[in-house]
């Protein structure tokens, strides 16, 4: 988000321009945009409690709720993520996607809602699936 004279314009993650934004909109919000017609028809806010996505990092393609962000000046602020099983982790604010409100996401999940099994669990599912085939 580039913020021109007295806040009137944004540029999105494409390179749109769009004029006149709601003043709610802050960095590393969400919008939902109408494409026909320009208009910003809702905006999620970066804040705790908000489901979000990971995009990148070690923890990339996780989906869990934002618990709160801790500032590091001169250094990269930590965004702090739990996930639907419990699993809590840590990530750079710039891997953090919001992508619903509270536990509503905006988007389709994928099959297994985000959720990074550990290597007994994933092991435990493929022997049950196994057994389940034969």
């Amino acid at each position: 988000k580039q913020w021109y004279q007295r806040r009137v314009a944004i540029t999105a993650g494409d390179g749109r321009t769009i004029r006149y934004p709601d003043p709610d909109c802050k960095v590393h919000d969400t919008i939902k945009l109408d494409i026909e017609s320009g208009k910003i028809l809702d905006h999620i806010k970066f804040e705790p409690g908000n489901l979000a996505y990971i995009t990148g990092g070690q923890n990339c393609g996780r989906i869990g709720i934002i618990t709160h962000k801790e500032k590091h000046p001169g250094s990269f602020d930590i965004v702090h993520v739990k996930d639907s099983v419990g699993h809590s982790f840590a990530t750079r604010l710039s891997n953090v996607f919001p992508i619903g409100k509270g536990k509503q996401a905006w988007i389709s999940l994928p099959r297994g809602k985000g959720v990074r099994l550990s290597i007994a669990e994933e092991r435990d599912r493929k022997l049950a699936a196994k057994a389940k085939e034969m």
